[in-house]
């Protein structure tokens, strides 16, 4: 046989190969390593498994312990976007940033005991990332002696689209809330408060125009003038709560304080509040934020926790800002309940890259907000 033959045979027998590769049909993967070929046997890989495998839009691979690929369908082919042959067989590592390597690594421990997963970035033929959801599991044995693991790889690029779109929506939610407040903080300022000062003092000519022998409609019309005092105050702390313009001439640990005096005045609840000075006023949309968050969860203590006493923390951390708001109440769970104020906390936390986390035991319940400031860091 000409060399020209023995070339052509075995151009024959590779494509051969790769088409059986893409067919489903090889049930073992040989691996060139220093110390000569090792063979994996693909177990539990008949064909119609194959072909319903291949038939998913998610990724699914078979690796060894050091991370060989010993097999991957062709939609993970797509996602890395290299060809179905130079998959199989190489390491699942190339694909993989150098610090979602070592996570891939923790959660390939881990896999062992239990299913685990992480989000990373895939790293493509062709150089492009790929937000990806991957999830593992450890393959039982079944008298191998070389342990494996099976891997979905779920490409995450639509979810995040749809989670900055939802990002933008609640800016601008938050954004008509707060242009809203001020609105009818203006109307109630303007008007109410004003028709309410002139009906006081036509009560108090009411008042002094009654003669002492009228003493009982005397007594009634300074009444109405003491209610109508309490409902003009009333007023005027709803539209600073609306429209906080404290916090914007001097600080959010000033307006934190008057809160705290108004919240104790008013329910009679013990409230300790400790604050540090920052070195720099924050922005206005994370002092009006934190402001908020700290008045949702003052509403709550308020409505629902039967708390003696409320701690609330103000601090600085490195390049964030922390705000902690905790009662001693009766508590609450934490994560079965998805009220409105709940969720209004949680965005008023994302809507300055903020994180936050509620923790609620028998014992008190603890509000927990983690901001990031940069002008901060050292």
């Amino acid at each position: 046989m000409s060399e020209i033959e023995r070339l052509r045979a075995r151009l024959a027998e590779a494509e051969e190969m790769l088409r059986a590769i893409r067919a489903g049909e090889v049930d073992a993967v040989v691996v060139a390593e220093k110390r000569g070929a090792r063979v994996f046997t693909l177990e539990g890989a008949e064909h119609a498994y194959r072909v319903l495998i291949e038939s998913i839009n998610e990724g699914a691979l078979t690796l060894t312990m050091d991370k060989t690929i010993l097999y991957a369908n062709q939609r993970f082919a797509q996602m890395v976007r290299c060809p179905l042959e130079q998959v199989a067989g190489g390491s699942f590592q190339r694909f993989l940033s150098t610090e979602d390597r070592r996570a891939l690594g923790a959660l390939m421990r881990n896999a062992r005991s239990k299913g685990s997963q992480i989000q990373a970035l895939l790293v493509a033929g062709d150089g492009s990332r790929l937000p990806v959801q991957i999830s593992l599991r450890a393959l039982p044995k079944n008298g191998s002696s070389h342990p494996a693991v099976s891997m979905v790889v779920t490409d995450m690029t639509e979810v995040r689209k749809a989670e900055v779109l939802l990002r933008q929506l609640s800016h601008r939610v938050v954004s008509a809330q707060e242009s809203e407040r001020g609105r009818v903080a203006g109307e109630l300022h303007d008007h109410i408060t004003q028709l309410l000062c002139a009906v006081g003092f036509r009560c108090q000519a009411l008042t002094d125009s009654l003669s002492r022998s009228e003493r009982s409609s005397k007594g009634e019309a300074r009444k109405v003038r003491h209610m109508v005092g309490e409902v003009a105050e009333e007023v005027e702390r709803i539209c600073r709560n609306l429209r906080p313009s404290v916090l914007e001439e001097l600080g959010l640990v000033v307006v934190l304080r008057t809160a705290a005096a108004e919240f104790s005045e008013r329910t009679r609840v013990s409230l300790e509040i400790a604050s540090v000075a920052l070195p720099t006023r924050l922005s206005a949309g994370i002092e009006l934020s934190l402001y908020r968050i700290l008045q949702e969860a003052l509403r709550n203590v308020e409505r629902h926790a039967h708390a003696r006493h409320v701690t609330v923390r103000l601090r600085q951390q490195g390049a964030f800002v922390r705000l902690v708001v905790k009662d001693d109440g009766v508590g609450f769970d934490a994560k079965g309940t998805t009220g409105l104020g709940l969720l209004g906390m949680h965005e008023r936390a994302r809507y300055v890259d903020g994180v936050l986390t509620v923790a609620s035991t028998r014992c008190g319940t603890e509000v927990n907000v983690r901001v990031p400031v940069p002008e901060l860091a050292p």
